[in-house]
Order: C-alpha cells, then sequence, then structure tokens
C-alpha cells in the first residue's frame, strides 16, 4: 500500500527536509519519496489536511492502561488506538497490570497482543518478583522476551543491595533499572505536597525530602556499581539538582518530568478535586518552576504523560481515598504547545527514545516512516468530547489547549482522528 501526504512543513532538524513543505510518499512503510507536488496512482491513498506539520513519532515514557487484569479501565487495544490518536508511535508500558510482568512469558504476551497497531509498546519488566521489594525477578529472560526496562511501579527499591546487584547484573546485557523517587517512610501516609496549601486545605503532606533522600540513596549506589539508571517522574527542585551533579560527575542517570508537574502546582488542590491526586503529587510553584528549567537545559530527558486510566468508583471518593492517577496522553500536545515553544515540544517529545537505547526516527528518503501529523495553530478547550479513553479522569478538562493531533504513521499503519 502506498500512502501520500499533502503539503507538510516538516519539523525534524535530523532531516535535510526541516522546516520546509514538502509531499511525502509512503510504500510499504517506508519513505519513498519527499518532494514538492508529487503525482500520485491509482494504487495510492492520498492525505490533505490544512496547515499540516510533520514531525517524528512521540514517545512517552511511562503509560499504564489496564489489560491485563484491569480492563474496564482501559483495554491494551484501545490504550494503542488512543496513543497514536495521541500522536504517540512508541510507549513504555508500565509494570503493574495483573499478573505482574515479572517473567519472560507475560513480557512476550503484552507484545504479542499489541502487534498489528500503529503504536510501538515496550513493556517495562518488574524489577523484583511480584513486585514485592524481596526477590529479583528473571531479567535477562526478560529481556530476550522484549522487556525495555526493569522497575516496579511507584514503588521504591526498599533494599540497598538489591538495587546494587540489580544495577550490576544489568551491565552484562546493557539492561536499564527504573528507581521510583520515594521514601515511603518519609512520605508516610501523606496525599499531597507538604507545605503552606497542605496545612491550610488540612490534608497530609508529603514532604518534598521524600524524593530527594531516595534519590541521593539511589545515586550513591549508581556511583558506586555503575550501570544505567533511569527516575521517572521527578517532581521536585532539590530532587533535580541532585540529577544534574551526578550527571556532571558522568553518572549513567537519566530521568522523566510528569505532566502533572509542569502544568499545575499544589494550589490546585484546593478544590479538593480527586483527579489533581496523582503519585508523586503535584508539588509548589518553585518546584514547578524548577521541573520546567531542568526540561528546558536538558538535565530532564523525557516526559511521561503519566496517562493512567482509573475506574470512576476509585476517584469519585474523598481527596484522602481516592486513587491517584490521571489520564494525559490526549492533551498532552495541546498543553505543551500553550506553555512551551513549538521546537522545544517536539524535542520533549521524542529525544527520550535515546535514554533507553530505541533508534531515532528520521524524515529522510529510505527511512522507516514513523510519523506524527498535527495542527499546531488550532485552539480549542479541552472537554470530556475530547476523550478517547475508557476513564475519564484527567485534570485537564475546561483548560485552552493549542494545537491539535491529526494522526500518526508508524508499523506500516495509518491513523487518524476523525
Amino acid at each position: 500500500m502506498k500512502i501520500l501526504i499533502k503539503n507538510a512543513t516538516i519539523l525534524n532538524y535530523q532531516s535535510p527536509y526541516n522546516s520546509t513543505n514538502q509531499d511525502i510518499l509512503i510504500s510499504q512503510g517506508l519513505i519513498s519519496k519527499i518532494a514538492e507536488n508529487i503525482e500520485a496512482d491509482k494504487e495510492t491513498e492520498v492525505y490533505t489536511f490544512e496547515n499540516l506539520h510533520v514531525s517524528c513519532g512521540w514517545f512517552d515514557s511511562g503509560v499504564s492502561f489496564g489489560e491485563p487484569g484491569f480492563e474496564e479501565r482501559e483495554t491494551l487495544s484501545n490504550g494503542l488506538e488512543v496513543a497514536a490518536r495521541s500522536g504517540f508511535t512508541k510507549i513504555l508500558l508500565n509494570s503493574n497490570t495483573d499478573p505482574i510482568p515479572d517473567s519472560k512469558s507475560i513480557i512476550g504476551h503484552l507484545i504479542k497482543m499489541s502487534r498489528g497497531l500503529t503504536t510501538t509498546l515496550y513493556p517495562i519488566g518488574a524489577l523484583t518478583v511480584e513486585s514485592k521489594g524481596n526477590q529479583m525477578a528473571s531479567l535477562y529472560d526478560m529481556i530476550i522476551g522484549g522487556a525495555i526496562a526493569f522497575g516496579d511501579f511507584k514503588r521504591p527499591i526498599r533494599k540497598a543491595n538489591l538495587l546494587k546487584t540489580a544495577l550490576q547484573y544489568c551491565q552484562s546485557f546493557e539492561g536499564m533499572v527504573i528507581s521510583h523517587p520515594i521514601n515511603n517512610e518519609l512520605a508516610g501516609k501523606g496525599v499531597m505536597h507538604e507545605g503552606i496549601t497542605s496545612t491550610r486545605i488540612g490534608l497530609k503532606g508529603i514532604p518534598s525530602m521524600a524524593e530527594s533522600v531516595q534519590i541521593a540513596r539511589d545515586l550513591e549506589i549508581l556511583k558506586y556499581s555503575g550501570g544505567k539508571l533511569h527516575i521517572p517522574n521527578i517532581s521536585t527542585e532539590a530532587g533535580l539538582d541532585l540529577i544534574r551533579k551526578a550527571k556532571k560527575q558522568g553518572l549513567k542517570v537519566s530521568c522523566s518530568v510528569g505532566l502533572p508537574h509542569l502544568i499545575f502546582d499544589d494550589t490546585k488542590l484546593e478544590s479538593f478535586d480527586p483527579n489533581f491526586k496523582v503519585f508523586p503529587p503535584i508539588r509548589s510553584k518553585t518546584d514547578q518552576q524548577a521541573l520546567r528549567a531542568g526540561l528546558l537545559e536538558g538535565t530532564i530527558d523525557t516526559i511521561s504523560s503519566m496517562h493512567e486510566p482509573m475506574n470512576i468508583e476509585f476517584k469519585k471518593l474523598e481527596f484522602e481515598n481516592a486513587a491517584a492517577g490521571s489520564l494525559g496522553l490526549e492533551s498532552c500536545f495541546g498543553i505543551l504547545n500553550k506553555v512551551f515553544p513549538l521546537d522545544k515540544v517536539l524535542s520533549f517529545l521524542t529525544r527520550g527514545v535515546k535514554c533507553f537505547s530505541i533508534p531515532f526516527p528520521s524524515i529522510a528518503i529510505g527511512a522507516t516512516a514513523d510519523l506524527t501529523l498535527f495542527n499546531p495553530e488550532i485552539s480549542y478547550r479541552y472537554s470530556v468530547d475530547d476523550l478517547k479513553s475508557t476513564s475519564k479522569n484527567s485534570p485537564y478538562l475546561g483548560l485552552e489547549l493549542q494545537g491539535k493531533v491529526l494522526g500518526s504513521f508508524n508499523n506500516g499503519i495509518l491513523t487518524l482522528n476523525d
């Protein structure tokens, strides 16, 4: 099958066609021609969009769906369809399914279920058996099965020696360890950021040091053991400072920031809206500004939408008892494009693949077609009608967004929005 995309402004700094308006001809999943005014034959499907811009396909470093185990939240097929419609052609799937993905067979099953779709799924394997934090899982077998990295979702690696051993062991096959930055003893029963707002509204807080203490420990172990460590969804200025220093020392550490932590600060929780309850919690304005700066300077490697569908019965509760988690895929581009320059947004949404040794695509003749199609100028108010996820727990409803995804192409498959 051949597809011709007409009049596209190409935005890809690696491409010789960057910032030019071209037609893109795709044949058998490869870019076969890039030129102005390409003529289509009878076998070619032609697509034209107003103010079309095309970039390399986007990447999300941490997404949750539901299947297997929690299909009522989101099935794998619908979740990947949502990702494709949101412009994401590559996602890392968090290790929070049921059963926990702690074996080669479960990893292989997830990959098999995701085949034949636009968005490529890279499963994160559990670091420990059943994510209980006691015994290291069969990491090498999972790598053979297709796991991209190893971590226990939203759970810190409590045992320091286990982290040391995992980092040392993974070096034999270039594996990456993911360590979530939270010290549960310091976090206690907190449900939001500890600060002026938590005191004023009477909710138990999680201090910033619950993150920085854990990051400091993990980085000391990394310095000793070597290896590759990824710290997901950092939320504090103190944690960012520690990672910045570690990178300057040459440690192989990468990190991500969650979309909610870039957009909101803890005063949003004054409404007690459970959709703003995420983990790690939304922090102070000072933290938010520091995270934005860290992303722009490159200390923060990538963004996660922190997409985590949640049953309505787990959200329609008092704030203290509601489950943590929010949607993020559908709104991610429009929100970022409202806050940051477009070229920076595209960098944030693509550069993270390098951390996980995923090939970085290019828009060039002969390259595999891995593309996101969008109009960066469309402004609209985000509403429930824009949600394609099964669950509806979005904190971004009602916001004015800038830019709309038109579709994506990957794995030889084109997915378009209505």
